[in-house]
């Protein structure tokens, strides 16, 4: 998952502004509220405002020292936050910067303090109120102030580049030195599952205008920091960049004036290195994390720790939904039969060790996610008599997907010649239709694939993200699913996307999720195993669906 596979993921999520992240409707009258002990802690949640507050856990620990290398096989451009949207930018940019909120571990369902030390919502769901910790600096020393979020989150709208759209439909105001006002133009819940984001890390914006940065209309042409940026950081997160290369290696040093919990090390090295390579280099102890291992390549390692669970990224099939592509894959007992002729536990052994079935087209690790083991099950009896009852006979149809890619370390081709099999057991011939990612993405696009095999990577963690499998949606679209083919559940969408208390939406999102699987046109089959392997001497390893490892709370 190099160049093309960051392709893939830019046009089927994960990246670029593939997706909004609200839609518009009347919001609930109640909305979640968690406190938080110290900066980065969880806490507990009730109804009624919204609020989440943290205590002054500042400047603690022991002094870093020591080294360690990272090493993945770079997908990055860039190391300026506002132009930053590759998979080794995000883990960089979440060491360098700090954002209002942020997520602790590997859990995405719970956002918490970060910059900010509380915020509120209000009922409609459209303005968020954060309120700064007074005690952070940057690591010239200088205050973080509000004026340097507001100026940090227009320069990343402004500038237009792939993270622009975390922004769309969002402004940013001050009312004073210690308060920021996030604005939608409809109800946006997703707004604190957004702001963690490595992209929208906050700049001093001082040294970033010095350096020709710019935050006004205009700035995709105006804006002139990203070389400075790219040779020295102006975050005031744990640490500050020293050295950075796109194609060998970026080297982060412990940041001295860092105003939270102190990091372990001292100097991080990340090196670009494949994934092979990468096993080797960890087995020696030449390096301590190999973050792109495939499950295959990570069996029978010994006198290391293997870190498995499954990744955020969903592979899915669609049978298309529109008549006018085929009269075969737009037939509902046709869909029947695919649903329930696929192999699932089949495909999740394939894929490997921490692999799991996508219960419904929400992750696992997100809020709304359905009960692990509820997905659907094969049951090629009832296959057979939906296929009978298509009226069909046994048809024939394509299945189109990107053959030159993997996921993961998953390749589509291997997913497709599985389907292919699977489905022969029911009486569909199903013929394989491979194409480099370049060339499979202008039919997926278009809504031309009969079936297609895809993968979702998401833009941020959060369940309104899969909305676009509704129909009239993006990848409802795609899957020649139109608006108005459900009524019922496209309300179910609208009523969701707009929802502000925690539980309200996930019974709204896994009542989604059911009905789909229940009758749409879109398949969920699994999310891959996102493996981390670490020398044992490193302690506190966690894989995060954002910034793959948050290297500042590695001991």
């Amino acid at each position: 998952m190099v160049v093309a596979a960051a392709l893939l993921v830019s046009a089927c999520g994960g990246g670029g502004g593939s997706s909004s992240s609200s839609s518009s409707s009347s919001a609930s009258s109640s909305s979640a509220s968690t406190s938080a002990g110290s900066s980065g802690s969880g806490g507990s949640t009730s109804s009624g405002g919204s609020t989440t507050t943290a205590g002054g856990d500042t400047g603690g620990g022991a002094a870093p020292s020591g080294s360690i290398v990272v090493e993945t096989a770079f997908q990055l451009k860039t190391a300026d936050p506002a132009r930053m949207f590759e998979p080794t930018g995000l883990l960089i940019d979440h060491a360098l910067y700090d954002t209002l909120l942020t997520f602790k571990g590997g859990d995405v369902k719970t956002p918490v303090p970060d910059l900010a030390e509380s915020y509120t919502a209000s009922k409609d769901g459209t303005t968020f109120t954060f309120k700064l910790r007074q005690d952070a600096v940057f690591s010239d020393g200088s205050p973080v102030t509000s004026a340097d979020v507001v100026f940090s989150l227009q320069r990343v709208a402004n500038i237009k580049g792939n993270p622009s759209f975390l922004m769309a439909g969002i402004t940013v105001s001050a009312p004073d030195a210690h308060t920021v006002v996030l604005t939608s133009k409809t109800p946006n819940p997703a707004i604190p599952y957004i702001v963690p984001n490595s992209a929208l890390g906050i700049v001093n914006s001082k040294a970033v205008k010095a350096a020709g940065g710019t935050d006004a209309a205009g700035a995709d042409t105006a804006d002139k920091a990203e070389n400075a940026l790219n040779s020295a950081s102006a975050g005031s997160g744990p640490y500050t960049l020293t050295s950075y290369s796109t194609t060998s290696q970026v080297v982060l040093t412990a940041n001295p004036k860092y105003w939270g919990t102190k990091p372990k090390y001292e100097k991080i090295v990340i090196r670009n290195v494949q994934a092979n390579v990468q096993k080797l280099d960890v087995l020696k102890n030449a390096a301590q994390i190999a973050v792109d291992l495939s499950p295959a390549q990570a069996q029978g390692v010994s006198n290391v720790q293997v870190v498995s669970g499954a990744s955020p990224n969903v592979f899915f099939l669609f049978s298309n939904n529109n008549s006018a592509v085929s009269k075969v894959t737009s037939n509902k007992d046709f869909q029947e039969a695919v649903r329930y002729g696929i192999d699932y536990d089949g495909l999740v052994k394939l894929a490997g060790t921490g692999a799991v079935q996508a219960a419904g087209i929400i992750p696992s690790t997100f809020v709304g996610s359905l009960a692990e083991g509820s997905g659907v099950k094969r049951d090629v009896d009832r296959a057979k008599a939906a296929l009978a009852r298509s009226g069909l006979g046994n048809p024939t149809v394509t299945l189109s997907y990107p053959s030159d890619i993997q996921v993961n370390g998953l390749n589509f081709g291997d997913l497709a010649s599985r389907v292919q099999q699977n489905l022969k057991d029911v009486g569909i011939t199903v013929m394989l239709a491979g194409q480099s990612v370049s060339t499979a993405l202008d039919a997926y696009r278009a809504g031309k694939n009969q079936l297609g095999l895809w993968e979702w990577g998401p833009d941020f963690p959060d369940p309104s993200d899969y909305l676009n499998f509704l129909p009239g949606q993006l990848v409802g679209l795609r899957a020649g699913w139109a608006k108005g083919a459900d009524p019922a559940l496209e309300a179910l969408g609208t009523k969701a996307g707009t929802t502000l208390d925690t539980a309200a939406r996930t019974t709204l999102y896994q009542q989604i999720q059911t009905s789909m699987n229940q009758s749409g046109p879109i398949m969920p089959l699994l999310q891959p195993a996102q493996i981390l392997v670490a020398a044992n001497s490193v302690k506190n390893v966690q894989s995060n669906a954002l910034w793959l490892v948050n290297l500042s709370e590695l001991q």
